[in-house]
């Protein structure tokens, strides 16, 4: 998994690569933990390149977004790609998170 972070204006942009598994699971809690304590609590996540999320990345995902709710921000995830919605439905993320 690659993943790129950027400060743009207020909003955090940070851009998926790849799949998100139990093998970089760690290393991605690990770049995005500069986030959870952020003072720009607003996030946007790309996901138009990850093609794949475990559990263990959907723990991390809910993670953020509680760490956002509770600084008054928003986390948005954007053009998931079928799949990895698919997952968000099944496992009743997409009623957690806001996805466009």
């Amino acid at each position: 998994m690659d993943i790129t972070i950027k400060n743009e204006g207020e909003k955090t942009l940070v851009t998926l690569n790849g799949r998100l598994d139990t093998t970089n699971a760690d290393q991605f809690q690990a770049d995005i933990q500069p986030l959870m304590t952020s003072p720009k609590p607003d996030i946007d996540i790309d996901c138009t390149g990850m093609t794949y999320t475990s559990s263990q990345g959907l723990r991390i995902f809910l993670s953020l977004q509680k760490s956002v709710l509770a600084r008054g921000g928003k986390m948005v995830m954007l053009n998931m790609n079928p799949q990895v919605k698919e997952v968000f439905d099944i496992t009743g993320f997409s009623n957690i998170i806001a996805i466009r």
